[in-house]
């Protein structure tokens, strides 16, 4: 790529990478944004697209779309190996790309504590890929319960297990449980709705730590609501998962579906910055938002450990994110024009966190909601943050549809064909704890044959098989 002016390069096009592409549109700068997806993901409803409230377009907008406008502004999608600071480049899988100001806002990884096997078995709820994913077992667990007559079995299909009780993991537990009640009863022939059950699990002695012990409190007393019915085990650490279910505080829970909330951590890019790291992996930047040993490189959003301030150490919110990237932006101009830096000061526009319909928690200095105000607010809030008029049209359009309607919109199974309605739902959902009919697994066809003929679909799939065998 070749130059003749100053290049900013931007790795991930988040919160805050977007901020500061947004910010340097008026720079004498070319500004080049790098991600290893083509879209901007609005991560605080990937929740949503889980449980089949909302659907993947509704909360995310291609990149190239945003800065199409942005005369000063490229975007390539590709993924990055290391950041190469003493030749002041970055380097691709398919290539380097060099920059004379670079913003590092690649964001967080989940963490498993050690025990990275785990997430195969306790997806976490980062990308749309993990969120969809979620929502196609979710949905494809209450297809085979529907048929399932061994009871363990479907006690097994209709337990979810959350690990965390963070905002994530209280509102993914919340939406669960009213899933699971409003689907269940209304589509549903066979299955008590009443056998959904949604276990949270953390490991402190409250939910949402970061918020006071009020809001806790508050939160708590919703989910545990009848209207929800969700289990809570506080002061519980999970010592094993697997395929059949998670062992936590020295029980275990039989479960097909684990959601993984529990932690997080710095993106592995960070350890190319050779620049000093905290214990999640987290750059630990200045005052002004660069390393300590490099001003021109910033680090922003949930990779930057910035601690400089009354507020101590930041959260990791998209408000955070946001400010960091703009403030970033506001210091490479003024070193693109030879001016001072300044220092970034956090503005708080405080905490929430959804638990259902009409229940949430909200905080804003020493305001404190709860309830159905706060269930409003959040609304609003998520609403004007969303980026588009388009997602912020759909998204209200489905919030009012599954409000009114009781309903969720977005409940497709969108999956290889092997995996749809038919023999890998119906005719191989697991009959024993054994394992020997494993639901996610390889197929069976000795189930196939056991089935009774009298089902149609089934009868389909059998036919077809004996044609396949007679042609062979």
């Amino acid at each position: 790529m070749s130059r003749d002016r100053p290049r900013v390069v931007i790795l991930g096009g988040g919160f805050a990478g977007l901020a500061a592409a947004n910010k340097l549109s008026r720079a004498d700068a070319d500004v080049v944004l790098i991600d290893k997806k083509n879209h901007h993901l609005f991560q605080p409803l990937l929740y949503q697209v889980a449980t089949a409230g909302l659907n993947p377009a509704d909360i995310a907008s291609p990149i190239r779309g945003l800065l199409s406008r942005q005369k000063n502004a490229r975007v390539m999608m590709g993924s990055v190996v290391s950041i190469n600071r003493a030749h002041r480049r970055v380097e691709l899988e398919t290539g380097n790309v060099e920059y004379d100001y670079l913003v590092v806002a690649t964001g967080m990884v989940n963490n498993y504590f050690g025990h990275d096997d785990w997430e195969e078995h306790a997806p976490g709820l980062k990308t749309l890929e993990e969120a969809t994913g979620l929502r196609r077992k979710m949905l494809l667990a209450f297809e085979a319960a529907e048929f399932e007559e061994d009871p363990d079995e479907v006690k097994a299909l209709l337990t979810f297990v959350v690990v965390g009780g963070g905002p994530t993991g209280v509102e993914m537990a919340g939406a669960l449980a009213e899933i699971g009640k409003e689907v269940l009863r209304s589509d549903f022939k066979n299955i008590n709705p009443e056998k959904v059950r949604v276990i949270l699990i953390e490991g402190q002695d409250k939910l949402l730590g970061a918020m006071t012990e009020e809001s806790s409190e508050s939160a708590l007393e919703q989910i545990t609501h009848p209207s929800r019915n969700v289990e809570v085990r506080l002061n519980t650490f999970v010592s094993e998962i697997s395929a059949r279910g998670v062992e936590a505080g020295g029980e275990f829970i039989l479960s097909r579906h684990v959601i993984w909330a529990a932690g997080l951590k710095a993106s592995p890019l960070t350890a190319t910055l050779n620049t000093e790291l905290d214990r999640a992996g987290r750059a630990i930047v200045t005052p002004r938002l660069h390393l300590p040993e490099d001003e021109r490189v910033y680090v922003v959003g949930d990779l930057a450990h910035f601690d400089h301030d009354h507020n101590g150490l930041l959260p990791g919110l998209a408000p955070t994110a946001m400010q960091q990237g703009a403030h970033a932006a506001v210091n490479i101009k003024a070193q693109l024009k030879g001016r001072a830096l300044k220092p970034f000061k956090f503005f708080d526009k405080g905490t929430m966190a959804t638990i259902g319909r009409k229940a949430a928690v909200a905080e804003a200095g020493p305001l404190q909601l709860s309830g159905f105000i706060a269930w409003l607010a959040w609304l609003f809030i998520h609403l004007m943050f969303l980026v588009g008029f388009r997602n912020r049209i759909a998204v209200l359009t489905n919030w009012v549809y599954s409000y009114v309607a009781m309903r969720r919109s977005a409940r497709l199974i969108v999956a290889p064909e092997q995996e749809m309605l038919g023999r890998r739902v119906l005719h191989e959902a697991p009959g024993s704890l054994d394992g020997a009919r494993d639901f996610f697994s390889a197929h069976d066809e000795k189930s196939l044959r056991d089935m009774p003929e009298e089902d149609g679909l089934l009868r389909g799939e059998k036919e077809a098989q004996e044609k396949e065998k007679a042609a062979s």
